[in-house]
């Protein structure tokens, strides 16, 4: 448990508050600091929120939907025209990426965990899933990215894992 107390000046008065925390409170804001030492805000996404992108064969952003643009943080006009890595977390391995790449140029689903980073320089984790489709409008093969919320456990094990590739 964490105390202090302070005094602020109310009415002419000097009126004294005591706060008391538990460390367990506490210690997700001082995990989640940059090298800077700010703190860095985790966005968790709600249960019916789903995202979706799709990117030409270089990766960059043709389309977004809502749900995307409100949880990254950007607008619309902000993510198409840009690589799709204008999201992508520092923390998140290479490795990660090339799988991904690898197995949807060979026209295959991919399916994985991403910590993807804010706009504001927070971040978020999806669950994702990359579909290879061919787009008729502009005849040449896109990639279709559908991600939803992940489990707590689900998140835990994608951070053990991705320690282990970089």
């Amino acid at each position: 448990m964490l105390s202090f107390e302070f005094g602020i000046i109310q009415n002419s008065q000097l009126k004294s508050t005591k706060y008391s925390f538990h460390y367990d409170k506490l210690l997700p804001y001082f995990r989640n600091k940059n090298k800077e030492g700010v703190l860095v805000k985790e966005y968790v996404l709600k249960n019916n929120d789903f995202l979706v992108s799709q990117t030409d064969s270089k990766g960059i952003i043709l389309f977004a939907n809502d749900d995307f643009c409100n949880v990254a943080g950007y607008s619309l006009e902000e993510l198409v025209g840009k690589p799709h890595n204008i999201v992508r977390h520092p923390d998140m391995p290479k490795a990660a990426f090339k799988n991904l790449w690898d197995t949807v140029k060979s026209d295959k689903i991919w399916t994985g965990y991403v910590k993807n980073r804010t706009k504001d320089g927070g971040y978020y984790w999806v669950y994702a899933t990359v579909y290879p489709i061919f787009d008729e409008v502009r005849k040449e093969k896109t990639y279709l990215s559908c991600r939803r919320k992940p489990s707590k456990k689900e998140i835990e094990e994608a951070i053990e894992l991705y320690k282990t590739l970089r």
